[in-house]
């Protein structure tokens, strides 16, 4: 029997979605179980913390638990690696964090690639650091501090937090534009340990977090000169950003999700879709600013190609200041 045309057109289209059928029904309904959510850092800290709040949001409104899972260690590495060696079922993300940027440039034997074995899901926040020096420095303002570094070479030091921080390649990308040599000198222990030597003035400068370094600036133990970010700050009104004296620098520290490289788009879509409407929620939006992170919210390619500027511009500071890790 010779089917008609707008029949037989119907018939093979349906047909031809057959084999894809499972597929799409099976992301329709994920997740049916737990989703793990890894956190390269310890308990407490601003990436678990933000990866708890979206959990909660997306467990209430998935339906089921999401189960954040720290993994501390090599920079980030250790639990990035668990996530990229994880099947490719939305079951195992990571909160992505501006160190998994630098960290390809910095390590030159990671075992896996960020950008290739990772499939973005979606950005969440940033957050900008503070240009910050102890109140003896001898400057006020971006241009004084370039002039009394290009005076003194060699004889500032720049606590660096931990080795090829976001902390620590934002004040490398300063140095690199301003053309300025200052020291700087790496704390194992981050900014916990970094702080006190900048206020003792052990260390005369730092591009310190904004949730540490706001308290010290308000109580006068330090001076801030400039925010890293492209825009003013709220915390900050009156402080102006290092751009508008080095046009074209920005830095800052930013969270978001991504899940392993094949992850059906489906499943990408579907949260996607519910983390942004999160970050669409005042009550979210306001527990975010009240950490000092701004929302960053927007689609998956969105999100890759911004890793993507992140990696390129960070690689190139790192090779700039010969920085290396194991």
């Amino acid at each position: 029997m010779k089917l008609p045309r707008r029949s037989f057109l119907h018939l093979a289209a349906a047909g031809a979605a057959l084999p894809f059928a499972p597929h799409v029904a099976r992301a329709q309904a994920y997740p049916t179980r737990p989703v793990r959510l890894i956190v390269t850092l310890s308990p407490g800290g601003a990436p678990d913390i933000i990866a708890r709040l979206i959990g909660q949001w997306l467990s209430e409104r998935l339906g089921q638990p999401i189960i954040v899972d720290n993994r501390p260690g090599g920079n980030g590495n250790i639990g990035t690696e668990v996530v990229v060696r994880a099947p490719p079922d939305g079951y195992t993300l990571l909160m992505a964090i501006s160190s998994n940027a630098i960290n390809t440039a910095l390590y030159e034997n990671l075992s896996f690639n960020f950008i290739r074995d990772t499939a973005p899901v979606a950005s969440i926040a940033s957050t900008p650091f503070i240009m910050e020096v102890n109140p003896a420095v001898p400057a006020k303002t971006v241009p004084e501090l370039i002039a009394y570094a290009k005076s003194h070479p060699g004889k500032i030091n720049m606590a660096a937090s931990t080795p090829g921080s976001p902390v620590h390649v934002a004040g490398e990308l300063f140095k690199m534009m301003a053309g300025v040599d200052m020291i700087a000198v790496p704390y194992r222990g981050g900014e916990g340990a970094a702080l006190p030597d900048l206020i003792s003035g052990q260390m005369q400068v730092m591009f310190g977090a904004m949730a540490s370094s706001l308290g010290y600036i308000r109580g006068g133990q330090l001076r801030a000169l400039a925010v890293t970010s492209a825009t003013h700050q709220e915390a900050l009104p009156d402080i102006p950003t290092v751009g508008e004296f080095l046009p074209g620098y920005e830095a800052r520290g930013w969270y978001g999700i991504v899940a392993p490289r094949d992850t059906p788009m489906a499943v990408v879509e579907k949260l996607n879709k519910e983390i942004n409407a999160a970050l669409a929620d005042p009550n979210t939006r306001k527990r975010l600013t009240d950490m000092g992170v701004a929302v960053f919210a927007g689609s998956p390619t969105d999100f890759g190609k911004f890793i993507a500027d992140e990696t390129e511009k960070w690689g190139k500071v790192v090779k700039f200041a010969g920085m290396k890790q194991d």
